[in-house]
């Protein structure tokens, strides 16, 4: 009996490290297409923020969605991202401080400030496009994110197409760390489990 439940174990371990690292691959291969084409709106998925000024990363996904608006590729952009333990500012505000700042008129760019991870930002933002009528999403974060977020986005039925940050070489290790860490919060979302 005991060598039946070890097996058995032992089997559901393997599957499940061959799933994510299935997963992990289709993240990766995302991870460096920039999809970008004439959409409804830009979503920028929030990062961290500093007393009301963007972390790099922040920036970073700012500065790649106004790249993408002063091309004309959406003439909305939409922030996201709740207050972060921050008892002032929010990620998604902060962000469209610093777009509206960067000459992007306020009407453009639509604030989503509540959410407290991926799977909220996405419900949220997928509940503010459906009520405004934007069917096309242009989503921009780190490539190791897009996937996921993609995936979360066209369940809600909308065209999603990726649009990762630039980013300068980094640690090939951290890296694949990101995209293991995608994989199972992905395959968690799919099971039912918000994180």
């Amino acid at each position: 009996m005991k060598r039946a439940v070890s097996t058995a174990i032992l089997a559901a371990a393997i599957a499940a490290a061959v799933l994510i690292g299935y997963v992990s691959v289709r993240i990766e291969r995302q991870s460096t297409l920039d999809e970008a084409r004439p959409a409804d709106v830009i979503l920028v998925l929030g990062a961290a923020e500093y007393r009301g000024r963007p972390s790099k990363v922040l920036k970073a996904r700012l500065d790649h969605a106004l790249e993408l608006y002063l091309r004309k590729m959406a003439p909305r952009i939409m922030t996201t991202g709740g207050a972060g333990g921050d008892p002032v500012y929010t990620e998604g505000g902060v962000g469209r401080s610093y777009l509206i700042g960067h000459g992007v008129p306020p009407e453009a760019v639509v604030l989503e400030n509540e959410a407290e991870s991926t799977v909220e930002s996405t419900a949220m933002a997928g509940e503010i496009m459906r009520r405004m009528g934007l069917r096309s999403v242009i989503v921009v974060s780190d490539g190791y994110h897009i996937y996921r977020v993609k995936e979360m986005l066209q369940f809600r039925g909308l065209s999603v197409y990726g649009s990762p940050r630039k980013e300068r070489g980094g640690d090939s290790m951290h890296e694949r760390w990101n995209y293991i860490k995608q994989a199972i919060g992905y395959l968690l979302w799919r099971a039912g489990v918000a994180v």
